[in-house]
């Protein structure tokens, strides 16, 4: 039962490691806090910023505008009292360039009721100049009223230039439609006079009439952006509900860029003033100096976590310690005596310590009977010295564990083949090696089905012969080993004559018979140990002679060539026999000493027999010289 003590021990490295954390959080959640703090109020900055921006801008836009306003307003009056005689005209010609006093005039402009050009700042031919076709001239033809129409910026036909056109009705004195006034700003005058201020470096200030139409722009010399139709953008689509002036975040739709802006419309004319900053640009003192702090932070954090942990490590280790020591023997003893292995402990004088109750199920002895004998006892003698070899190994410490399998002696059963994983015991006071622990299972299953797959493997399955892969590499094995001792290799290659007929004719199962039949002949003719008859592929077989000369090798093959006609198998599509044979191809080889290929033996017997076929059939051909059978009366 645990007391209140041992439970209190057991909490206080619990609380210290919670403290820690705790500690550690909370650094960060401030740290988080004030960052998050710091970026508001970096942002709340440049509103005010561009705030004030934007009251500039749209107190110089209406100045702008109101003095066009007054030149147009006088404009119109003179022209409505004096008529648009030749006279007027004269005088107004003289009188239009003392108009343009300021550098936000770039012309004034005045058009007959037809478009024709009248009069003009501009020194240019107007005899062929024609506004009809403007917009704002249309609307002045087709709607009596009489207030200033700020227009879509358009290319000056004088100049070529943006420009925007601000433009009065001028009426005949029974208020008939007599004209237009037109006075022009350029754009470029809007875009300088915006260079002024610091926006950043992806800031703008942009001009924009009410409908959403792109103005003025700057940072935009080449007018790219001028007369963009913004209506789309959702500043416009919620233009009414949105209040006359206020702060705007918002992706440009110009250039992609997250901005922070403020836009400002105007109360006097149908305008807007929209003056922006890259949010990218306002946060980027504050993510430089955010990075050095949050580092610092971080390195504060990480240096406390590390102190803590060391701090709660010390306390629980011992603990654990104490924990480990006194659980060690009873863990061992209940995993040993609930495993279904042999779990052993072997001293340094090779004495059985400890053998667990499977004992009796692994080898056929209790444990009692076991202690204090040898560990080795029973293992086969030819497996003796490895395994000794092994433990040896262990016990001087040149290895940690080793694992083997090997046959160990079963009290009722016999010979056994058994797995032992071994790993080296320290003494818990000095480290010293002490002994070797032990973990023996029955491999007697495994190591059948093992034989088994391994059989499976290398055979054939209709003919019981070796397969081609078992007979490629026991021909490389053949042709090292004769290379090595100087002795002769022989190699038959044998195949049964028209047997894809002999299939058509009899049908699949006669055929896997007669290729059983001649498997069987193969075995029988392959007496010695060293000799390997096997299946090479299809009807096609092999037989390797090692140690064999060329005498040797035609006369096994001659003998199988006679065993398979005396067995008299009928094959009619075979003539003139009518029996089944083969045509076999031999041959022998002397491996040089600096011979590493066997492939040339198979290539001269692969070419024996197909000179086998070339020659007719149901013989023999080996090294050019064809040994054909003696033909039997039917």
């Amino acid at each position: 039962m645990t007391t209140g003590r041992e439970l209190g021990k057991t909490r206080l490295p619990l609380w210290a490691a919670g403290f820690v954390m705790l500690t550690c959080f909370a650094i960060l959640g401030l740290s988080g806090w004030r960052e998050w703090e710091t970026r508001n109020t970096e942002l709340r900055n440049a509103e005010i910023d561009v705030a004030n921006l934007a009251h500039s801008l749209v107190q110089h836009a209406d100045d702008t505008f109101e003095l066009v306003d007054t030149i147009l307003v006088g404009l119109v009056h003179r022209l409505e009292l004096d008529g648009t005689g030749p006279d007027t005209i004269a005088k107004l010609q003289t009188y239009l360039p003392t108009r343009k006093s300021s550098d936000r005039i770039r012309g004034i402009f005045v058009y007959d009721a037809t478009g024709r050009w009248l009069a003009a700042t501009e020194h240019v031919d107007f005899s062929k100049l024609n506004n009809s076709d403007r917009e704002y001239f249309q609307r002045h033809r087709d709607s009596p009223d009489r207030g200033t129409l700020i227009g879509r910026p358009v290319k000056s036909r004088a100049g070529g230039q943006w420009i925007i056109t601000a433009s009065r009705r001028i009426n005949h004195p029974d208020g008939s439609f007599a004209g237009v006034a037109l006075l022009t700003i350029d754009v470029g005058y809007f875009v300088k006079f915006y260079e002024r201020f610091d926006f950043g470096p992806n800031g703008s200030a942009s001009l924009l009439n009410n409908d959403g139409i792109m103005l003025a722009r700057s940072r935009d010399e080449s007018g790219a952006f001028v007369g963009r139709d913004l209506s789309n953008a959702p500043l416009f689509r919620e233009w009414k509900s949105r209040p006359a002036a206020a702060v705007y975040y918002f992706k440009s739709p110009l250039d992609s860029i997250q901005r922070l802006s403020y836009y400002q419309r105007s109360s006097r004319y149908p305008l807007m003033v929209l003056a922006s900053k890259s949010q990218d640009d306002v946060l980027a003192p504050w993510r430089r100096a955010a990075a050095v702090r949050v580092t610092v932070v971080l390195g504060l954090v990480l240096l406390i976590a590390v102190i803590g942990f060391y701090l709660v490590r010390q306390l629980s280790q011992r603990q654990r310690m104490a924990h480990a020591l006194a659980a060690t023997e009873a863990h061992f003893r209940l995993l040993a005596e609930q495993s279904s292995d042999m779990v052993t402990r072997i001293g340094l004088d090779n004495r059985l310590l400890y053998a667990s109750p499977s004992c009796v199920r692994i080898i056929g002895w209790s444990p009692d009977e076991l202690l204090g004998t040898s560990a080795v006892a029973g293992i086969h003698a030819e497996d003796m010295e490895r395994v000794e070899q092994a433990i040896a190994a262990l016990k001087n410490g040149e290895a940690e564990e080793a694992r083997f399998v090997y046959r160990q002696l079963h009290r009722e059963k016999g010979e056994i083949w058994a797995e032992a994983a071994m790993h080296v015991t320290r003494a818990s006071d000095s480290g010293e090696i002490d002994g070797v622990v032990a973990v023996v299972r029955d491999m007697t299953e495994q190591k059948d089905l093992q034989d088994k797959l391994t059989s499976l493997a290398t055979t054939d399955g209709l003919t019981g012969l070796a397969n081609r892969r078992e007979f490629d590499e026991r021909l490389d094995d053949e042709w090292a080993r004769a290379r090595r001792d100087g002795t002769q290799l022989s190699l038959l290659l044998i195949d049964v004559d028209h047997f894809k007929k002999f299939n058509d004719h009899y049908g699949h199962l006669a055929g896997d018979g007669c290729l059983r039949a001649l498997g069987r002949i193969l075995s029988a003719h392959a007496k010695r140990p060293a000799d390997l008859a096997a299946r090479y592929g299809g009807e096609e077989f092999a037989v390797l002679l090692p140690n064999t000369g060329a005498d040797g090798c035609a006369e096994i093959g001659e003998a199988v060539r006679g065993a398979l006609r005396d067995l008299a198998m009928l094959h009619g599509q075979n003539p003139p026999s009518r029996l089944v044979t083969v045509s076999v191809g031999a041959a022998t080889g002397l491996p040089s000493q600096t011979a590493t290929d066997c492939s040339a033996l198979v290539a001269a017997a692969d070419r024996a027999l197909y000179a086998a076929k070339d020659s007719g059939r149901d013989r023999l051909v080996m090294s050019g010289q064809v040994v054909p059978w003696p033909a039997k009366s039917a």
